[in-house]
């Protein structure tokens, strides 16, 4: 290889994507009814799809083009809990968002839809999703201190070191914790997909299905477009729609809830670490595509491994991976004075986790938000009108 830039920047993105990240996606999966099993088939389910994805998309675009799993989504299931219907329902839910993004892919409007969503709204709601699980690695310590001081010591030293392993590191320092542990189970374990047949409810769709949509479009492939212009990149919208909301369809009745484009990772696979020219890069979502299935390979050793830790350290582990996600959401939602309290209601609703009529807080959330932003607005351009001088010159009238 004349280079291997590219190839390196791959494969550390997809690790960094996956360690980073991957404690959040089990705590959402099991949150919303999944057994352990059915957790790790999904995990499976989204690297798979995942890494096949980012295959396709970089050999048919020549761009470096890289997928994820909805972090915020999983974010999402574990503030939302168990669904009418159980985790049948959840997979129902799950399949609907990825109808939704292929709905997107074929309708435009629908993506237009959904951007109409004030921004500091659904930012308001990803914060208020993230804060309890946030809060773990404190409530952890109360519980069972001695666990989790290591995994809260490696990400501390890295935040200082290396921001970028912070979240790794700390998944590394609880996987340590667990072998010290003594685990019982078994921790070599062949990978198996677990078929789950998928039931549509009201709590399923409402309350799963289309907060994860939003979460998803407006926290990862939004933002994921932004990364890849940024460095020079024009993303093929349709197609990475179309691949993703597939490999979503595809990977729910295994247990894979969202697979999106990459945001925060992206940037490793488009920017000069993968190289200095451009136009080679796009080899990087090669070399994270096929990452991603070696990865798969062993989801299934690393969930029976974390699963026998001590209570509260993964929790810690995953919470800390959020503290960037949590920092950001909080302050696009604040940033504009003009839709504050639509944000503060969207958040405040948001981390009370109150379900009503059998759907999560997190819908609640967007809908509220929405409203109080309407009415502040409605109530803003009144004033506005209010102010306006007369024809004729006299002082403002109520009329």
């Amino acid at each position: 290889m004349r280079d291997s830039r590219p190839y390196v920047a791959g494969l550390v993105a997809a690790l960094v994507g996956f360690t980073s990240s991957f404690a959040v996606v089990l705590a959402g999966l099991v949150a919303v009814g999944a057994s352990t099993d059915q957790a790790a088939s999904g995990l499976l389910a989204l690297c798979v799809v995942q890494g096949l994805g980012m295959l396709v998309l970089a050999l048919r675009h020549r761009q470096p083009l890289t997928l994820a799993w909805s972090t915020p989504g999983a974010a999402l299931l574990a503030s939302t809990g168990q669904v009418d219907g159980g985790w049948a329902a959840a997979v129902g839910g799950f399949g609907v968002c990825g109808l939704l993004v292929l709905l997107t892919a074929l309708w435009p409007a629908l993506g237009g839809l959904v951007a109409r969503v004030p921004v500091p709204v659904a930012q308001a709601m990803l914060a208020g999703v993230v804060l309890p699980l946030c809060l773990a690695p404190v409530r952890s310590l109360e519980q069972d201190a001695w666990p989790v001081v290591p995994v809260l010591a490696a990400w501390l030293v890295l935040v200082l070191a290396s921001p970028r392993w912070a979240a790794p590191g700390a998944l590394v320092a609880a996987l340590v914790v667990a072998v010290a542990s003594g685990p019982d189970a078994a921790l070599v374990v062949a990978p198996d997909l677990a078929w789950t047949t998928p039931v549509l409810t009201v709590g399923g769709v409402v309350g799963v299905a289309l907060p994860l949509f939003v979460v998803t479009m407006a926290s990862q492939n939004v933002p994921g477009v932004a990364v890849m212009r940024a460095h020079g990149y024009d993303v093929p919208w349709r197609p990475a729609m179309l691949t993703t909301g597939l490999g979503t369809v595809a990977a729910a009745p295994f247990g894979g809830h969202a697979v999106n484009l990459a945001a925060i990772s992206a940037a490793l696979a488009a920017g000069t670490d993968a190289g200095p020219d451009p136009s080679r890069r796009w080899r990087a979502a090669l070399s994270a595509g096929g990452a991603y299935l070696v990865l798969a390979v062993v989801s299934a050793s690393l969930v029976a491994l974390v699963t026998s830790a001590p209570a509260g350290v993964v929790q810690a582990a995953a919470g800390l991976a959020l503290v960037p996600v949590l920092g950001s959401a909080l302050a696009a939602a604040t940033s504009d004075p003009a839709s504050r309290e639509a944000a503060v209601v969207t958040f405040v609703v948001a981390a009370s986790g109150t379900a009503l009529a059998g759907v999560g807080a997190a819908f609640w959330s967007l809908v509220a938000g929405v409203a109080v932003h309407l009415l502040v607005r409605a109530r803003t351009l009144r004033e506005a009108r209010r102010a306006q001088p007369s024809h004729d010159g006299g002082p403002p009238t109520d009329t």
